[in-house]
């Protein structure tokens, strides 16, 4: 394989990469809303707290896993990311290799860290201890893939945010799909304005919207967030909103999609969302339409929490078309603007 071919990727994910060690804990309490949501972890103050085991998982953060789940699903994919010349960062980069990932645009730092998560995993959920090393990030060599993902980076990457900007200007048939992670939507929209112009694909969940438009109030319609997310640039806007299900809104009509039947109660949830994006963007790289991309997401999410992780239970083409063989006659998308 020449070097020309080798670079002619399908989808190529740029964000920073984790490993995530699991802590299920055992003794810890959770307080909710007034509607039930969530709201904050207790654990007690200066004890012990017990714990029932610990597992790491490797080669994670939203832009691996979008990486796995494209190759998963039959994409040409890479992963752009940055990490450290130690022991972490060469499993990270044997696992990525393991999963059909190519890694040849990962830059590896001497005598820096790699990222190193902590998962305190309660119930069906987890809150998630996270520390970002700072790298010298630098856009490798990447060709023309038909598709980059862009997600999560460490705090200091304006100057790559911009780098990746320029890139995407200079190459227009390239198509972007943006899920921004918790430093790039503290950026704001205003800094990332090139991105959020060029982006042809959006994800974000109903609270990072807000955080995004900042906006406060509880009770804004989900047809007004899509129209304001669509309106900072995206070609079509697609928010996710958990048990709820996701929509999506491309200027002219907007969608409601309900999720894909549970087969039995979640394990763990994390990785839904990115499963969920991954594979819209997975399946439009593929040639499909957002009705079909709106009918496999939601399959892929239900999978992935069945197991430990954000990578295990996704899906290839074939086990998502045996779900939907299956699937309830109302599981289709709904028009609702």
């Amino acid at each position: 394989m020449d070097f020309f071919n080798k670079k002619d990727f399908d989808f190529v994910s740029i964000g920073d990469i984790t490993t995530d060690a699991f802590i299920r804990l055992k003794d810890a309490k959770v307080n909710r809303s007034e509607d039930g949501q969530k709201q904050n972890l207790i654990i007690k103050f200066g004890d012990k707290v017990e714990y029932e085991f610990m597992e790491e998982v490797r080669a994670v953060g939203n832009s691996a896993n979008a990486a796995v789940c494209a190759a998963r699903l039959g994409l040409k994919s890479a992963h752009i990311t940055d990490l450290g010349d130690d022991y972490n960062g060469h499993e990270c980069i044997a696992t990525l290799k393991k999963n059909g990932v190519d890694t040849d645009l990962v830059s590896i730092h001497k005598d820096k860290l790699t990222n190193y998560h902590y998962v305190l995993w309660f119930e069906d959920d987890r809150t998630i201890l996270v520390k970002h090393e700072s790298y010298d990030y630098k856009l490798p060599n990447l060709g023309k893939p038909k598709w980059i993902y862009l997600t999560s980076i460490g705090e200091n990457s304006g100057d790559y945010h911009n780098q990746i900007a320029e890139y995407l200007r200079n190459n227009q048939e390239i198509k972007l799909a943006f899920q921004p992670g918790t430093f790039q939507m503290k950026m704001g929209t205003e800094v990332l304005k090139n991105i959020y112009a060029r982006t042809d694909i959006f994800f974000c969940n109903v609270e990072e919207a807000k955080r995004i438009l900042n906006k406060q109030e509880e009770n804004i319609d989900i047809k007004d967030l899509l129209k304001m997310i669509h309106d900072i640039g995206p070609n079509v806007a697609v928010i996710t909103d958990g048990p709820k299900g996701a929509y999506a809104y491309d200027g002219y009509e907007g969608f409601s999609m309900r999720p894909y039947p549970d087969e039995k109660p979640p394990y763990d949830r994390t990785g839904a969302g990115d499963a969920f994006s991954a594979t819209f963007a997975s399946a439009i790289a593929l040639g499909k339409s957002l009705f079909d991309a709106f009918l496999w997401a939601p399959v892929n999410s239900m999978s992935v929490v069945q197991y430990v992780g954000a990578q295990k239970g996704l899906l290839t083409q074939e086990r998502i078309l045996q779900y939907l063989s299956r699937a309830p006659e109302d599981y289709k998308p709904q028009k609702i603007m």
